[in-house]
C-alpha cells in the first residue's frame, strides 16, 4: 500500500507519540503484579538480608509483592544470567553485589553475558566495609606488625576465603599486592569460620556482619577495616589505608534490570529506593549490618559500575586469580 509522504509522516509521528504515552502510562501503573528480585547468593547472605529489607519496603510503597528468589552459584553469575535472559518489563530485577559482578567480568574468560551491556543500572543501595581479622595466636596487633610478620615468615600465613575470585579473596589479594607480602590462599566451599577460630588459617578479610560477634568476644582480633573511613560498628579499629595508603575495598550493593527496560520504570524504581534509603529506620537497620546507604541516579551508578570493573580487573590480573 502506498501512502502520500505527508500522510505517512503524520502516521509515523502519531505512532511515536503513542509509544511514548504508552511507556509513561506503563510506568505510572507499574507494578500491576508481583515482581521477582533475584539474589545471586544463598539465603542468609548479607546481600540476601539487604535485598529482603528493600523488597519489603518496595512492596509496602508500591502495593505489589516484591518476591526474593535466591539463585546462587558460580560467584553470582547464575543469578545474574537469569535476569539477563528475563523480559525487559521491570518484573525481574537483580540484587547486584557490585564487587562480585566487577570481579566476574575479568575472572571468567567466557560469560554468557556482558554485564555493562546486558544489565541496566537502576539504583545504588549501599556499600559495606569488610574487616581484616586474625586468630589471636598470631602475634601481630597492628597492620605494620602483621606486614613485618608476614615478610619474616613468607608463605607461612594462611589466608582463608569463601572461594577463588570472591570478595574475601580479592580484598586479600589487593592487600598482598600493595603490602608486598606473600600469604597462602586457602579457599573454602563451606564456612571458613571453624578453621579460622581453630588457628588452621590465621587471617581473613570478611564481612563485618559475619565476624562482629567473634571480634567483640575476643575470639578473633580485628586489625583494620577495608573501607576508606572508620566504621561506626567498630569505631576504634583503624582503616587498612591508615597504614597502607591507597588501599580501599568495599562491597557495593545495587539494583539492576534487563537491558531495554523502559527508562520510566527504572526512574520510578530509583526514586522509590532513594526514598527508602532516606528513612531513618532503614538507615539504622543498615548500620546494624555494617552497611551505609548510598544514593545515586541510575546514570551515576552505571559510571561507578564501569569504574569498579576496571579497578578489580587490575587486581585479578596482578594476582593471577583464576576461577575454581
Amino acid at each position: 500500500m502506498n501512502l502520500p509522504r505527508r500522510r505517512f509522516l503524520h502516521l509515523a509521528t502519531g505512532a511515536a507519540a503513542f509509544a511514548v504515552v504508552s511507556r509513561i502510562a506503563q510506568a505510572g501503573t507499574y507494578p500491576t503484579r508481583s515482581v521477582r528480585m533475584i539474589v545471586p547468593f544463598p539465603a542468609g547472605n548479607a546481600s540476601d538480608i539487604l535485598a529482603r529489607l528493600v523488597a519489603q519496603s518496595l512492596s509496602e510503597r508500591l502495593g505489589r509483592p516484591f518476591i526474593i528468589e535466591n539463585r546462587p552459584g558460580a560467584g553470582g553469575t547464575i543469578g545474574t544470567e537469569v535476569v539477563v535472559r528475563a523480559a525487559p518489563d521491570g518484573y525481574a530485577l537483580l540484587m547486584e553485589v557490585m564487587t562480585a559482578n566487577a570481579i566476574n567480568a575479568t575472572l571468567y574468560d567466557k560469560l554468557n553475558y556482558d554485564f555493562i551491556r546486558d544489565i541496566a543500572p537502576v539504583a545504588s543501595i549501599g556499600r559495606a566495609s569488610y574487616v581484616m581479622v586474625v586468630n589471636p595466636s598470631l602475634p601481630a596487633q597492628t597492620i605494620p606488625e602483621f606486614i613485618a610478620y608476614a615478610k619474616a615468615n613468607p608463605s607461612k600465613v594462611n589466608m582463608a576465603s569463601a572461594g577463588n575470585g570472591t570478595a574475601t579473596h580479592a580484598f586479600g589479594a589487593l592487600f598482598m599486592v600493595l603490602a608486598g607480602v606473600d600469604m597462602v590462599h586457602v579457599p573454602y566451599r563451606g564456612s571458613f569460620m571453624p578453621d579460622l577460630l581453630g588457628g588452621q588459617v590465621q587471617v581473613v578479610f570478611g564481612p563485618i556482619v559475619q565476624l562482629l560477634d567473634q571480634v567483640r568476644t575476643g575470639k578473633l582480633r580485628a586489625l583494620a577495616v577495608t573501607a576508606a573511613t572508620r566504621q561506626a560498628v567498630l569505631p576504634d579499629i583503624p582503616t587498612v589505608a591508615e597504614s597502607l595508603p591507597g588501599y580501599e575495598a568495599t562491597v557495593w550493593y545495587g539494583m539492576g534490570a534487563p537491558k531495554n527496560t523502559p527508562a520510566e520504570i527504572i526512574e520510578k524504581l530509583n526514586m522509590e529506593i532513594a526514598a527508602i534509603l532516606a528513612d531513618d529506620t532503614m538507615k539504622a537497620r543498615f548500620a546494624e549490618l555494617g552497611c551505609t546507604p548510598v544514593l545515586a541516579t541510575s546514570a551515576e551508578f552505571g559510571k561507578f559500575t564501569a569504574a569498579e570493573i576496571e579497578k578489580w580487573a587490575k587486581v585479578i590480573r596482578a594476582a593471577n586469580i583464576k576461577p575454581d
